[in-house]
């Protein structure tokens, strides 16, 4: 049983189980009302019997019994008198009442009611001149057997009707409750694994189904991020170990194809070594970055800016042996005016990145220039190569994506893209100037470690393009 039925059927029973209780109450209410009416008329009619025989000395029980027979108010009605001593001193129409039934029904209060069968009795205690006589009536209340009758016949085909007409409403109602999760059904069975940024729609925000929206479209957004993690940390990792890889198994083929001294292959082992721990750094490093993509905390330290930079230089003239890059550093008199806050080995990478592209679209020098102000260290580099078109300065972070004018040089359009998931977990500021090809400028701007906490007017202006 779905939720649309099962709320229409809980729907029904509720309304059936009201309706029912309020047609007992009317009906119990009725009953009762009419038999209190119908009780005191009986007490009414023991009391003018009472009196007429016993206080109204031209009225004696022939006459009496005339009268009442000729103003008979219900059916089968019943009259009985006694004396003090019990016995019977005036009747009329007697069928129920006799010696017994009225001794059983006799009792020392002023009016005790009984029931005989179909009939409604009250026994009515008269005192007259220190005597005690008690009067009893008995009859059949018709009219009140109709009407409840009547009653009961209405009570029903109106629960019947209400009842039909509440299981038409609580399927609409149940219809109409469950039209959103339906919606929101409808939307989830159309999300994939490839369309997890699709969102599903969230109403009024306010109610539990607009909230039950808004949750699941914060698991798809933490889903999508997870993916896009995994797959960036598959495409970074594979970006960052090709290289070294590479000339690991240059350097192997090299040992293997000729025969060497003792001393060649004790340095081409050793750099293999060097080789080997630059990768295990790697791997550490790229470990952490995809750690840090699920929410944990960047492992930082107080690093220096310079061993950084050489660092990187010393990684990517590995690759452009010929190349020539220099680096411009305006040592401070203070060489902790150096320092920044952040993680030595992803920092490496980043400038790596920078500067193998730096190299790998330019034929000439590069140039990093690293400049001190009060609370930042400025860190430009700076090439003579290809540049890149002014209208895709702004894509050129973008996973995948290259340039126009490198079509025919190698490249994935990964390294960017990790460059600026670093810079972005090191709140650090980055600008790019390019030109087709007079070259480009990256600008990193990071504070440095008395300022990390401060904001920085001087960065602010730097900031404004």
């Amino acid at each position: 049983m779905n939720i649309k039925t099962r709320l229409a059927f809980q729907f029904t029973l509720i309304i059936a189980g009201i309706l029912l209780l309020f047609s007992t109450l009317v009906y119990y209410f009725s009953y009762s009302t009419q038999l209190d009416k119908f009780r005191e008329n009986l007490t009414n009619r023991a009391k003018n019997t009472a009196i007429l025989l016993l206080k109204v000395a031209e009225v004696d029980s022939t006459l009496l019994m005339k009268i009442q027979q000729s103003t008979f108010y219900w059916q089968k009605e019943e009259i009985a008198v006694t004396d003090p001593a019990s016995h019977l001193i005036y009747k009329i129409n007697l069928h129920y009442l006799n010696d017994k039934t009225i001794r059983q029904n006799m009792t020392n209060d002023s009016i005790s009611h009984f029931k005989i069968a179909e009939k409604d009795g009250v026994c009515y205690k008269y005192v007259y001149k220190k005597k005690t006589f008690h009067v009893l009536v008995m009859a059949y209340d018709n009219s009140r057997n109709e009407n409840l009758k009547d009653l009961k016949g209405i009570l029903i085909w109106s629960n019947i009707f209400s009842i039909w007409v509440a299981v038409l409403l609580s399927y609409l109602f149940s219809r109409n409750a469950i039209k959103p999760i339906s919606a929101i059904i409808n939307q989830v069975k159309k999300i994939s694994y490839s369309e997890l940024d699709t969102r599903l729609f969230e109403g009024n925000k306010k109610d539990e189904i607009a909230q039950l929206a808004i949750t699941f479209n914060e698991m798809l957004g933490e889903l999508e991020i997870a993916f896009k993690n995994q797959s960036d940390f598959v495409a970074h990792a594979s970006h960052e170990l090709r290289t070294p890889l590479t000339i690991m198994i240059s350097e192997s083929d090299f040992l293997l194809s000729h025969e060497h001294k003792a001393e060649e292959y004790k340095e081409h082992v050793s750099s293999l070594v060097n080789d080997l721990k630059g990768l295990n750094r790697q791997l550490n490093t790229l470990l952490e970055l995809a750690q840090i993509n699920k929410g944990q905390v960047l492992q930082s330290s107080e690093v220096r800016i310079d061993e950084i930079i050489f660092s990187a230089i010393q990684s990517v003239k590995a690759n452009y042996p010929g190349r020539k890059i220099i680096p411009k550093i305006q040592y401070p008199d203070n060489e902790n005016e150096l320092l920044v806050y952040g993680n030595y080995g992803m920092l490496v990478i980043a400038l790596k990145n920078l500067l193998d592209n730096a190299c790998k679209f330019s034929q000439s020098d590069v140039i990093i220039d690293i400049k001190m102000f009060k609370e930042s260290v400025e860190v430009n580099i700076v090439d003579r190569g290809i540049g890149i078109p002014k209208e895709e300065l702004d894509k050129i972070f973008q996973p995948f994506n290259r340039a126009s004018n490198v079509k025919f040089i190698g490249g994935f359009g990964i390294g960017l893209s990790l460059v600026a998931k670093i810079l972005d977990l090191h709140n650090t500021f980055s600008r790019v100037h390019s030109t087709v090809n007079e070259g480009t400028r990256f600008e990193l701007q990071f504070k440095r470690m008395n300022f990390i906490n401060s904001p920085s007017e001087e960065t602010k202006d730097n900031q404004e393009v």
